[in-house]
């Protein structure tokens, strides 16, 4: 009885050191980083107190658009990775703070002979036992806790990196429909200038039989049937790969994408709550993921601090041991308790340089969590002044599409009638065929700009609050 005494009070004193030695942790607390914002933005924005509400669905009215975007969601496998990571973050977590607590294993073993500690016996000896050692190192200088801090902040950078991979995946899809819309309208375009200039060919070629006009304007005829008919193939390649690249994105095999609207029938989103700039570092998943990588790595500062100061260690046997196994149960009782402690003397400064290493490592990692931010703020005013810009570019070659069209069919009519040479008509059909390509690329660089600019204020979050199903029309 005396024995257990003993060991129930030398365990409680393990609680009691225990609690007096971790009251500290060694290192630098982390704050978070003060950044220079804008006071607004350069171009001027719809006024609104947050981005919150900022919605892929709200801004691109396209059914369609709604289900690529969940199938991407479902079925893209780096989202997959980035989730599978915040999983192994997660159980990073837990194995790094089991270290903090004491450690309690199993033992057994028997043993018989005439041999032991490195002389023969002219006895054989047996014995056998059964113990439960504990050890725990005392986080004394806090090394553990630090290191489950920077555990749990690299999970929650990893969950903001999933968003991250999240947003620019909505982005990519969105824009790459886009390009294909884009892409299949200027094949559409083609395949129409190309019809309407082998009519104007056959004609020609009629006119050329009778010796009405010269051989050269069959000549200039055939070039630019040739060259609407080069741009088919062009486009062609470019609707293929872009559907390959799309399919990528959404998690299947290269192939074909359904595509229901043109380019041109595709809704204008409307004006877009920016929000104020300083709601930008908390929007945008990248900054927030940069902070807390900052985060994990300032708390490894002081868990290299820790190693270069002394290490206690407790430990604790209880068990049952004896040479006869029948009575190894009623009087075989046996127990210890000890503690040790482990201090570097002379490691040639390599203690002195991890520290230094982590250090270097965090204002590296400060420097990045500066860059993304800086980078964050262009972006926005890139995509700011690509819409308004644009808006004003797309109107001014809407117009000279227009002009141009009518200029063609004039010059048509002036040649029909031998005011004008042909070559008056071949420069309004070069004019019309780039200006109505240039239109339907302007088209789709303008919803692109919408999209540059809803993935650069960090809107559009799916959260499984708010699955993207749900909240599609």
């Amino acid at each position: 009885m005396d024995t257990h005494k003993i060991i129930c009070n030398g365990f409680k004193r393990f609680v009691l050191v225990a609690v007096l030695f971790a009251g500290c942790a060694v290192g630098p607390d982390f704050t978070d980083p003060v950044v220079r914002v804008p006071d607004a933005y350069r171009t001027p924005v719809m006024p609104a107190d947050t981005a919150a509400d900022l919605n892929w669905w709200e801004l691109f009215d396209d059914p369609l658009l709604y289900r690529l975007v969940a199938t991407a969601l479902e079925n893209n496998r780096d989202l997959q990775i980035a989730a599978s990571r915040i999983e192994q973050a997660r159980a990073t977590v837990g194995f790094t703070r089991a270290d903090q607590y004491p450690q309690l294993d199993g033992q057994a073993g028997a043993s018989i002979g005439n041999f032991s500690g490195g002389s023969r016996s002219t006895d054989t000896n047996a014995s056998v036992y059964l113990a439960a050692p504990l050890t725990w190192e005392v986080d004394f200088w806090g090394k553990y806790r630090r290191s489950t801090e920077a555990a749990r902040a690299e999970l929650v950078a990893s969950d903001y990196g999933l968003k991250t991979i999240q947003l620019s995946l909505i982005a990519g899809v969105v824009s790459t429909y886009y390009q294909i819309l884009d892409y299949r309208q200027r094949l559409d375009i083609s395949v129409s200038t190309l019809a309407s200039r082998s009519r104007s060919l056959e004609i020609i070629q009629q006119r050329f039989g009778e010796g009405i006009i010269a051989e050269i304007d069959v000549n200039q005829a055939q070039i630019q049937k040739e060259i609407a008919a080069a741009a088919i193939p062009l486009y062609e390649r470019a609707i293929a790969q872009t559907e390959n690249r799309l399919s990528i994105l959404l998690g299947q095999l290269p192939g074909a994408i359904e595509t229901t609207r043109a380019l041109s029938a595709q809704p204008l989103p409307p004006d877009i709550p920016v929000g104020m700039p300083s709601t930008l570092l908390d929007r945008r998943p990248d900054i927030v993921q940069a902070k807390y990588q900052l985060k994990a790595q300032t708390e490894r500062i002081g868990v290299a601090q820790a190693l270069r100061l002394p290490a206690v260690s407790l430990t604790g046997t209880l068990g049952v041991a004896n040479t006869e196994i029948g009575t190894i149960t009623s009087k075989g009782e046996a127990w210890s308790i000890g503690g040790q402690l482990l201090a570097p003397i002379l490691d040639f400064g390599k203690n002195k340089r991890r520290v230094e290493i982590e250090e270097e490592k965090t204002r590296q990692a400060l420097f990045q969590y500066q860059s993304t931010v800086l980078t964050a703020f262009r972006e926005v005013e890139d995509a700011l002044v690509a819409i308004r810009t644009y808006r004003q570019e797309l109107a001014a070659t809407q117009r000279q599409q227009r002009a141009a069209k009518n200029a063609n069919a004039l010059s048509k009519e002036r040649y029909n009638r031998g005011v004008s040479s042909y070559l008056e008509v071949l420069d309004t059909e070069r004019t019309l065929f780039s200006a109505e390509l240039q239109l339907s690329e302007l088209q789709q660089l303008y919803l692109g700009a919408y999209v540059n600019l809803y993935k650069a204020l960090g809107g559009g979050w799916i959260t499984p609050d708010a699955p993207v199903h749900d909240s599609a029309p």
